[in-house]
């Protein structure tokens, strides 16, 4: 039952960083029905952005700490810089000309394009992420967690409230759900849409940016570090459904902690199979996702 515990709660971190990817997808996609495929790549530039920069603030002389806290803000300026590129460059004319194919091709060439410049930067090697916090894990009973893991789980939890009140609260927040409602009405209403589109695009590859400097501390920093991440986050959206918040913070963690306990009672080399089958389960069960609702279309 020790095994048990501790293979749940690592589980969890590592979902909640799929969760938050997998946020991205859902904001993109209440509000212009499209995807960003170069999710992974978005988070990959925002961990090595971050790892640039907080190599030279501790180069200046600050502790990693202080380092890390005032490397954030230019990390997720930079991811909403990143996200907007790709709507401008990748999704605006393929939606002007309906083409359902161009923004999916297009995504998929710009993150292409992202890892190309990346490894041309950076280079092919993984590289080490300073820690902010102490690596020695602590002892919660039985069960041993890293402090950087404590602080994925409430950096994530915190985005997405934010994101959450952002959008209740603000004027601008309440354009993004009124665009995601019914995007026609919103343009007739005098909301500026693709505009409102361009900020979605924004907020998720910030979202996926800020989830690379929280999960690469405890791996490895590469330009190869996002493709997987960026496909299981994919699986993960659809899991929990594309139109819930709420799902796919869920579909995270029950993703995280499957494979987990796969790796541990099966093997590490079937450990993404269980989250594969869930993924083949749900669509052909409910093809909205677990707390997704499927919407009905005039035609």
């Amino acid at each position: 039952m020790d095994i048990l515990a501790q293979l749940i709660v690592s589980g969890i971190s590592v979902g909640m960083v799929y969760g938050v990817i997998a946020f991205g997808y859902q904001l993109t996609f209440a509000t212009s029905k499209t995807l960003n495929f170069g999710q992974g790549e978005a988070l990959m530039l925002g961990a090595l952005v971050g790892l640039t920069t907080i190599n030279f603030l501790i180069a200046t002389g600050m502790s990693t700490l202080v380092a890390f806290a005032l490397m954030l803000p230019i990390v997720l300026i930079f991811g909403l810089a990143q996200g907007a590129v790709v709507e401008f460059l990748g999704v605006r004319q393929a939606m002007r000309t309906k083409s359902e194919a161009g923004w999916i091709m297009a995504t998929i060439a710009l993150g292409i394009i992202f890892k190309n410049l990346a490894e041309n930067i950076w280079g092919r090697d993984a590289l080490r992420f300073p820690s902010p916090l102490p690596e020695q894990a602590l002892s919660l009973g039985a069960v041993r967690i890293q402090p950087m893991e404590i602080a994925i789980l409430l950096g994530a939890l915190g985005l997405m409230v934010a994101v959450e009140i952002f959008n209740r609260k603000s004027i601008y927040g309440k354009a993004v759900v009124a665009t995601a409602l019914d995007r026609d009405a919103a343009g007739l209403m005098g909301i500026d849409t693709r505009l409102v589109i361009t900020f979605s695009y924004a907020l998720s590859s910030m979202s996926a940016a800020f989830a690379g400097v929280l999960v690469a501390p405890i791996t490895l920093t590469g330009p190869a570090m996002g493709g997987a991440l960026g496909l299981k986050a994919f699986a993960v959206a659809i899991i929990g459904g594309l139109s819930s918040g709420y799902g796919v913070v869920v579909g995270g963690m029950i993703l995280g902690i499957t494979e987990n306990l796969t790796g541990y009672y099966i093997s590490t080399g079937y450990k993404d199979v269980p989250g594969l089958l869930l993924l083949l389960l749900v669509l052909s069960i409910k093809p909205a996702g677990l707390f997704g609702s499927t919407a009905i279309k005039k035609v």
